[in-house]
């Protein structure tokens, strides 16, 4: 199983439009937003995958529009952490990496994060941790995703 990560597309509906182009040509299985999608209609740019959207809410979203909005297209958002077994893998979704201190690192075998706008690949306690970076367009040049193979763990970014 692969999944696409992407995180903090703060409204930038060109960028969120060539995200869904990418995941879809990765043909992934599932795409996690770990935070910061902020307005509907942002969530509603998404709405051309060819896969299921699940992720948490980030410090910029507005809350109520965006769970409204995911209802209604299928996605869910959620409050962090986000738990979720897929391919026999313990997966953790954050926005804000702070929020991984508080959780047993054995417990999970993948912690996802964004918030920082840096992309992050490490090993924390036995468990990958991954930022896939920014999709918003704040650091031109810089815009990145992640396709997370379930099987091996291993990670593939990509830059647009």
């Amino acid at each position: 199983m692969r999944i696409g990560v992407v995180s903090d597309t703060h409204n930038n509906l060109r960028n969120v439009a060539r995200v869904v182009e990418i995941f879809n040509d990765c043909g992934v299985d599932r795409v996690v937003h770990t935070g910061d999608v902020t307005q509907a209609k942002t969530l509603a740019a998404f709405a051309g995958l060819r896969c299921r959207l699940v992720g948490v809410f980030g410090n910029n979203d507005e809350r109520r529009t965006l769970r409204d909005a995911a209802d209604g297209l299928g996605f869910e958002l959620h409050d962090a952490p986000l738990e979720i077994v897929w391919h026999r893998r313990r997966i953790v979704v954050v926005h804000d990496p702070r929020d991984l201190a508080d959780l047993p690192g054995d417990a999970h075998d993948v912690a996802l994060h964004g918030h920082t706008h840096r992309h992050v690949l490490e090993r924390d306690r036995g468990r990958l941790v991954f930022n896939p970076g920014e999709s918003a367009g704040h650091m031109p040049g810089r815009n990145t995703v992640g396709v997370l193979d379930l099987e091996s763990l291993e990670v593939e970014l990509l830059h647009f």
